[in-house]
């Protein structure tokens, strides 16, 4: 799927080749007709510095759309996460840099080559031709990466399609009767209603797999609901572990608010319990708090001598789930022996 972050997809570098050499070739061509047509004439003769002249030009102007092209249809959308507005501008400025320093390189080689020099008339064809060329190249360059963003569209909702008939084919196969479920859970409460501790499990168990159910049916929910969720998880993890896990939670009111794909936190806590050490004298700590407008889930690296159950896909369907809903990418970092994942909230427009 498409990583916009790590982001967004790249226009194929034989596209850019290929505009460029095509576009290299239609804007010498002029010069090549005016130089046929004088040959034709007799004004003079074909001979090997006019193929040069030719060729230097070819490579001035194929080599600088190159550049043009490739600055603006991926490094610009690679580099700089900037709004859209100021994007655009900061790359026409960019443009224009570009084309002041390549004619300079254009006139100032020049001579080295051709000791006839550049002629006031066909400085200004240079000029024209260069100007020209890079308003040009600054709109195919944007179709180019529309193009491309919409391929790469296409193909997620493909993989998104397929993903989906996969996911109801597993429903079917494990198709149980929720009810069936919950008068069990209920049951089982009747039966252990003299154990508070037994009774307790029971009811966050259940309330957890309740909200499991009704977020099938939604893609966002507020935060405020995802941590009443994360809560009854975790009593379920610290009576499982006791003093060998502990879990904080500290986000700010602010946020309570904000949308979160659902279950996004209990998966991230969840992968932490997985994949590291927990025990009596190696007791795991993991953060769930909040700062600026993202919440963070973290954890020290404390690597498994065994290998935890699971595909080990959780975070990556997590990446690819928040990317999709939310336009945006969660950030992953490994620092300090610390494994920290990033979920940005900032406001949807």
């Amino acid at each position: 799927m498409l990583n916009y972050c790590m982001a967004i997809k790249k226009v194929k570098q034989g596209e850019i080749i290929k505009t460029a050499a095509l576009l290299g070739i239609l804007v010498s061509l002029p010069k090549s007709i005016y130089l046929y047509g004088r040959f034709m004439d007799g004004d003079l003769d074909f001979s090997s510095i006019l193929i040069s002249d030719l060729l230097y030009r070819y490579i001035f102007f194929s080599s600088f759309s190159w550049a043009i092209l490739q600055i603006n249809s991926n490094v610009s959308f690679e580099r700089f996460k900037w709004p859209r507005a100021l994007q655009i501008m900061v790359m026409l400025l960019v443009d224009i840099l570009l084309v002041i320093v390549v004619l300079m390189l254009f006139k100032g080689l020049y001579p080295l080559f051709f000791p006839s020099g550049i002629s006031e008339a066909e400085n200004g064809y240079i000029n024209f031709s260069f100007i020209n060329l890079t308003v040009v190249l600054f709109f195919i360059a944007r179709l180019l990466r529309v193009s491309t963003d919409k391929q790469e569209s296409r193909i997620e909702n493909e993989q998104l399609k397929q993903q989906n008939l996969q996911n109801e084919l597993a429903a079917l196969k494990n198709q149980i009767d929720p009810h069936f479920l919950f008068n069990s859970l209920n049951s089982l409460t009747s039966l252990i209603r003299e154990n508070e501790k037994a009774t307790q499990f029971v009811k966050k168990l259940s309330f957890m797999y309740r909200y499991i159910l009704q977020s099938g049916d939604t893609d966002m929910v507020i935060v405020k609901e995802e941590l009443k969720f994360l809560e009854s998880y975790i009593y379920l993890m610290e009576t499982r572990y006791r003093d060998r896990l502990r879990i904080e939670v500290q986000v700010e009111d602010y946020l309570l608010d904000r949308q979160i794909p659902p279950l996004a936190l209990q998966l991230l806590v969840e992968n932490s319990v997985k994949h590291n050490e927990i025990s009596a004298s190696n007791p795991l700590t993991i953060k769930v708090y909040s700062k600026d407008q993202s919440i963070f889930v973290e954890n020290p690296i404390r690597v498994r001598s065994t290998l935890a159950e699971g595909t080990g896909t959780g975070l990556s369907n997590l990446e690819k789930r928040y990317l999709l809903l939310r336009k945006q990418n969660l950030k992953v970092s490994t620092e300090n022996g610390i494994f920290k994942v990033e979920l940005p909230l900032n406001q949807l427009s």
